[in-house]
């Protein structure tokens, strides 16, 4: 049995080859991310090793770049263990090695560490969650995206047109966006006769406006306070925005679409959750991965999506006020959240739960929060059990 360390790097990875009593079996090679580095490595391997089934690969889980290597060595008939950077840490503390930190002493801990069985491997997902994985988070992106160009939107009309946020429920509407892609400035808008701008706002909202809205917008229009220089400019950033959100929002629909046939191939309840859809459900499921590395324990799901409280204690003082820890994934904790604020208006048990935190006197803030966690503990069921969610009767709140 031999066992190669490898200290994960962006462009260039440090490998060690020792065998069961911890003897190093070569000297410290480097070797490139690239399958030219991979043959390197591996005719590395072959020289200490003939059969694959006697070689324990070890490498850290550092940022995204271990993960071609991980795809290539995969097929090869190693095991592999991928292993938290701090349980290399722990091991560079307890050992005589020197405290300092570099490649060719990294690869060593690592390697060190697979010998003495000391780390817990980390999860990894197969292909169809990763690539949900991957697809959900960049649907997230793609959210982002668009809402700090809507920013940018409000931010022009602001300087061109202040009134016209009044004039539509929705500025980013299809109507209201329309009407801004044909005619954006009080000018445009001025420009047009009443008729035609009936006309227009009628056939965009399938005949819910009509005259009454088109002469509201001509009011504000010809008594807007806006900026009267550099409209083309204006009127180019505007149009320019409207035409990147329309398109962002399209490949927003297209992704979705894929993550809801993806997901759909999973024999999960999630989306059973009242007011959770098959992509917020799919990021869930995502995160979460395989439930049962977190153990019968749903306060390790809690923690580690990081909407677990943090307590702060000293000497015989405890804190009352707590906040959340968000110590955890960004991207559950995410997903959880958006959920909580869903659900709570769907389901009845969790709607009561949060009326009794805001009767408690918690804002509202601090009362979604308290439904993230408790909603954590119903994914952690669903996907433990694997049954669709029941809601429990809600308990009768005291006025």
């Amino acid at each position: 049995m031999i066992i190669v360390g490898i200290d994960i790097a962006k462009h260039n990875h440090q490998a060690v080859i020792i065998d069961e009593r911890g003897a190093a079996l070569c000297k410290s090679f480097a070797f490139a991310n690239s399958n030219a580095g991979v043959k390197k490595l591996t005719d590395a391997i072959a020289q200490a090793a003939a059969d694959p089934s006697e070689v324990i690969v070890g490498m850290e889980a550092t940022g995204h770049y271990w993960l071609a290597l991980y795809s290539a060595l995969l097929p090869l008939g190693f095991t592999i263990h991928v292993i938290n950077p701090i349980q290399t840490d722990a091991m560079r503390h307890a050992t005589t090695i020197r405290k300092s930190k570099t490649d060719v002493i990294d690869c060593e801990l690592i390697a060190q560490t697979i010998r003495f069985g000391r780390f817990s491997v980390t999860h990894i997902a197969d292909e169809d969650m990763i690539a949900l994985r991957q697809l959900t988070r960049f649907h997230f992106s793609l959210v982002d995206s668009v809402a700090e160009v809507k920013l940018q939107v409000i931010t022009l009309l602001d300087q061109v047109f202040p009134e016209y946020q009044t004039l539509f429920s929705d500025t980013f509407g299809k109507t209201s966006v329309e009407l801004l892609l044909s005619h954006t400035t009080p000018e445009d808008i001025l420009a047009l006769d009443t008729d035609a701008l009936t006309e227009i706002l009628a056939r965009c909202s399938r005949g819910r406006l009509g005259v009454e809205k088109a002469e509201q917008v001509k009011s504000a229009a010809a008594n807007s306070f806006g900026v009267k220089f550099g409209l083309e400019a204006f009127t180019f950033q505007i149009r320019s925005l409207l035409a990147q959100i329309q398109l962002v929002e399209t490949q927003i629909d297209q992704l979705d679409a894929q993550v809801a046939e993806i997901y759909a191939s999973f024999d999960t309840q999630l989306h059973t959750i009242p007011g959770v859809g098959p992509v917020l459900a799919a990021a869930i499921l995502a995160e979460v991965g395989d439930i049962t590395r977190f153990g019968s324990d749903p306060a390790r799901l809690v923690a580690y999506a990081g909407i677990d409280p943090s307590v702060k204690q000293s000497g015989g003082f405890t804190g009352s006020h707590n906040r959340m820890s968000k110590r955890g994934s960004p991207y559950l904790r995410r997903a959880l959240w958006l959920a909580a604020t869903v659900a709570y208006r769907h389901d009845p048990t969790l709607a009561a739960f949060y009326q009794k935190k805001r009767a408690e006197g918690k804002a509202h803030m601090t009362a979604i929060g308290a439904v993230a966690r408790k909603l954590t503990y119903i994914v952690f069921a669903i996907l433990r059990d694997n049954k669709p969610y029941s809601p429990a009767t809600p308990p009768q709140l005291t006025p």
